[in-house]
């Protein structure tokens, strides 16, 4: 059986009613191949009358999601309630070399598009599944994800509550509580219903895709998330620090001339820890911190707030944690460097 629109419910994202583990194939690649573009998949649950949503592969390079519903699905596993996914970057994902591409080449990032005007065929992809969302009434959505660089899993949210940690309790033990508005998916859901963006590890890591396989189980066998849920520790406020268009940006072990910044090829190992006033992160060039650009919820650039510079050493003004550092320059220059978590 292979995907297809329902009747009488005009959608230009496919429907997948009920896979098999023979019609999935026996590798995600054949999987994603049999899909060819942006699809849903409805898995049928034991009590029909309710339903949950999960999102994965809504960037191309971040394949753990997508891993975890194959083998779900290759296992024969029925859910105990209905459970709607939605598989989105499918294009950017079998862009050779696979699962690289955080979205086609000159396409836009999907989880960008969750907001209006919904412009291009990422927006129109948006604006479907929100709509199929709403006419779905879920009682929850996961949004599964990748780290671009190594790090403890966590999840994300935009409205904290007991939901919210419960919720990542499910996969995690880490919550990130955002007030950042960037056009993405839980943003577009956070009045809805619950939302939570799990970041499950690093892309290429094996224990990611086992975490976001367990969690995906958990999630959709359990009947009361609170039974499996785990406490978690919540962090609030993180500032995105980003290069300034035009800015250079090279990975060493030592600053490279002429660079803007250089970042050490390991700062990935940041992630999650706590970093000390005297400790170096990188380093600048002869423009010092404005080639940065940190940006809280309001708009105010804290670049001079957040940093400092030693001897061209580009350190932290006060302790702080990192996150979502990356070691991809591609992702470093279009997306961000990293995050700021201050101390709470």
């Amino acid at each position: 059986m292979e995907p297809a629109s329902r009747m009488n419910h005009p959608c230009p994202i496919p429907r997948w009613e009920a896979p098999t583990r023979q019609d999935v194939g026996p590798t995600v690649e054949e999987f994603l191949r049999k899909l060819g573009g942006p699809t849903f998949l409805w898995l049928p649950g034991v009590d029909t009358t309710r339903t949950r949503a999960v999102s994965t592969l809504l960037h191309g390079n971040e394949p753990s999601g997508v891993q975890a519903l194959h083998r779900w699905i290759r296992g024969g596993h029925q859910p105990h309630v209905n459970v709607l996914c939605f598989i989105g970057a499918i294009g950017a994902a079998l862009t050779e070399p696979l699962f690289s591409h955080r979205c086609v080449p000159d396409g836009k990032d999907l989880n960008r598009c969750f907001r209006p005007p919904f412009e291009g065929p990422e927006g129109t992809i948006a604006q479907a599944m929100l709509e199929e969302l709403h006419q779905t009434q879920p009682e929850a959505l996961i949004d599964i994800h990748n780290t671009s660089g190594r790090s403890p899993a966590y999840g994300v949210t935009t409205r904290n509550g007991v939901m919210q940690e419960t919720l990542t309790g499910v996969f995690c033990d880490h919550l990130v509580v955002t007030d950042l508005r960037l056009g993405t998916l839980m943003e577009a859901t956070e009045t809805a219903w619950p939302t939570v963006t799990i970041a499950a590890g690093g892309a290429t890591d094996p224990q990611a895709h086992e975490l976001a396989f367990r969690g995906f189980s958990r999630y959709a066998l359990a009947k009361d998330f609170s039974e499996l849920s785990s406490p978690v520790t919540v962090a609030h406020h993180p500032i995105r620090v980003e290069l300034k268009k035009g800015a250079s940006l090279a990975y060493a072990s030592a600053p490279i001339a002429e660079v803007d910044l250089t970042l050490p090829p390991d700062v990935d190992r940041l992630n999650f820890g706590t970093l000390s006033t005297q400790e170096r992160l990188g380093w600048v060039g002869a423009q010092g911190l404005e080639v940065l650009w940190a940006i809280d919820a309001t708009g105010q650039n804290l670049t001079s707030t957040l940093f400092s510079v030693h001897n061209g050493e580009l350190r932290l003004a006060h302790p702080s944690r990192l996150m979502m550092a990356t070691t991809n320059p591609d992702i470093a220059k279009s997306d961000c460097l990293f995050y700021i978590l201050p101390d709470e």
